[in-house]
């Protein structure tokens, strides 16, 4: 687990699960900067101290092979998935590493349960995986679009526990951050995006639908929030009005969270153990 400060700093952002009740997002501020020292440059730089600490451990998380670590990011478009990765886990070597970016499923994922493509991609031994997007986006797109009934998606909130609490019992450790941003900051992003030749390919008019129905998302968040932010794998809102405090909670949490597992390299074999190079 993290920290003892890190802790305090997360009761405000971390929802407990009342009953599966949906969980207001209404209280909380997404230009709130809780990890911030009061100092942008500090904080970048503290962001850049953290990858490499993280890049340190991963190696030690590869070697021991005692865990597992899974990384789940979700947020509305333009919350900074992406900038995440290449922010806080843009060091880390590639062995052991793997980042999957969820769309809409394929005829072949379809044909099975709506887990059956996630459970192929969660981390081996070792391994550090990052979901850009999830298995979250199966109770939230068909709810907004309406072709999932209620009853059909409290089923799947309870079957997603059950595969949660699965790869936690069998080793996995489980971050899940919903990143949190506002409709003035988002769209400022997204015509940004659109301005830029360097990234307006990243944008689809489908975007601009989505941002139609705002409220309509934020619903589905808060239902699958309240209900899905258990013991085992809770979920950590993560205020990202600004980029630079994203990066800092979640490095925060993913350093702590490595170091609180008390990696360790394996000793030599016997024969290594005494082999000298001549």
């Amino acid at each position: 687990m993290p920290k003892k400060n890190t802790v305090q700093a997360l009761q405000h952002w971390q929802p407990r699960s009342d009953k599966g009740k949906p969980f207001p997002l209404s209280g909380l501020d997404p230009a709130a900067t809780p990890f911030s020292t009061g100092d942008k440059d500090q904080d970048k730089l503290a962001v850049e101290e953290l990858a490499s600490e993280i890049n340190e451990l991963q190696d030690m998380l590869f070697a021991d092979k005692r865990y597992k670590l899974l990384v789940i990011l979700q947020g509305m478009d333009a919350s900074g998935k992406d900038g995440t990765i290449r922010g806080v886990l843009g060091q880390v070597s590639p062995l052991g590493v793997h980042a999957y970016s969820w769309r809409a499923p394929t005829d072949e994922e379809r044909a099975h349960d709506f887990l059956w493509r996630i459970h192929h991609r969660v981390p081996a031994a070792g391994e550090l995986t990052i979901f850009n997007r999830s298995h979250y986006e199966d109770v939230l797109v068909p709810v907004v679009e309406g072709t999932l009934k209620r009853e059909q998606t409290d089923q799947r909130f309870r079957q997603i526990n059950d595969f949660e609490r699965m790869l936690v019992e069998t080793g996995t450790v489980v971050l899940k951050f919903m990143l949190l941003i506002s409709r003035k900051e988002q769209g400022q992003r997204l015509q940004a995006r659109i301005d830029d030749p360097a990234k307006a390919w990243k944008f689809v008019p489908h975007d601009l639908q989505v941002r139609r129905q705002w409220n309509a998302y934020r619903k589905a968040y808060e239902a699958f929030l309240g209900a899905t932010s258990t013991d085992v794998a809770p979920w950590t809102i993560v205020p990202s009005d600004s980029k630079t405090h994203r990066n800092l909670m979640i490095g925060t949490i993913v350093r702590d969270t490595l170091k609180s597992m008390k990696l360790r390299y394996p000793p030599p074999a016997p024969e290594i153990a005494t082999a000298r190079v001549k």
